[in-house]
């Protein structure tokens, strides 16, 4: 699924491929993409509206109309964007599920193999994004409002950061690589990290947040990520630990491990994190996984 620094990769490219466009037509080619309104009203109020800003809230895109409404993007696993400017043949496109085509002869096309995307079209952006926690890259994520977030929290650190209820954006990708980057056990409890912890896991999190942004977002090995140009992303190759289980560690040498937290897997420096071994007398801030 993409995280925050692809669905920022694509933002930036909507702004400057479709930013201030007036939608002439649209297209759907499969109405469940559209999860609220009605698929009828959503394709009927398109045509007509100008696009006046593109903002993204956690793995969300945020298109704004120029009568008030927002067209909420989810990505979801393999949701894509692609746009075409004026002038380009339309080719065959497997999976094409939806085309919005701008009064300038360009188009936008919406790709989505495994159909678990979906379109929103709501008056209110809240109504969508309102329960989602901090934005990561805003002043507002401070050490402060984070270790507010995490103090009566007894879940393990790893699973927490990637529900979006107390940081917005996190994936599995990301998450594994901010807590190996600030040295935490991904078992630990939130609520027993440190003062110090929390501080740097902050820092983790925006530097390897704004690291992959430079790079345009990972794109892994299945290649479903891509920009609307159809680039692919080269964070992937910067990784430290995510994906290497069995690999040395960038940073002591340590073999990387891998085991599973919430149905996921998690990579992690057993030296680096600190990380205890079932066999061994746990630590007491460790829940340990399965």
């Amino acid at each position: 699924m993409p995280e925050l620094p692809e669905v920022e990769t694509i933002v930036r490219h909507l702004r400057r491929d479709i930013g201030g466009k007036r939608i002439a037509r649209s297209r759907l080619l499969w109405e469940r993409l559209v999860a609220a309104p009605t698929s009828d009203r959503f394709v009927r109020h398109l045509p007509g509206r100008r696009i006046v800003a593109i903002d993204r809230r956690g793995k969300y895109i945020l298109i704004h109309l120029d009568d008030g409404y927002y067209w909420i993007v989810h990505l979801r696993m393999t949701g894509r964007f692609r746009y075409l400017p004026p002038g380009t043949e339309d080719a065959e496109e497997r999976h094409l599920r939806f085309v919005a085509r701008f009064d300038d002869g360009s188009s936008l096309r919406f790709i989505n193999p495994r159909k678990f995307a979906r379109f929103y079209l709501v008056p209110r952006a809240e109504m969508i994004v309102g329960h989602l926690g901090l934005e990561p890259l805003s002043v507002d994520f401070t050490a402060e409002a984070l270790a507010e977030a995490l103090r009566h929290r007894r879940q393990a650190i790893k699973p927490l950061l990637m529900g979006q209820a107390v940081v917005a954006g996190l994936g599995n990708i990301y998450t594994c690589e901010a807590l190996w980057r600030a040295g935490i056990d991904p078992r630990a409890a939130a609520s027993t990290l440190t003062t110090e912890e929390i501080e740097a896991l902050r820092e983790a999190i925006v530097a390897v947040l704004v690291a992959a942004i430079r790079r345009g977002g990972s794109t892994l090995g299945d290649g479903q990520y891509l920009t609307p140009d159809g680039a692919r992303g080269e964070a992937q190759e910067a990784l430290g630990v995510y994906g290497k289980a069995g690999q040395s560690c960038p940073r002591c040498g340590t073999p990387i491990i891998r085991f599973v937290q919430s149905g996921r897997s998690t990579y992690a420096c057993p030296h680096c994190q600190g990380i205890v071994e079932a066999n061994e007398k746990p630590h007491p801030k460790v829940e340990l996984g399965r």
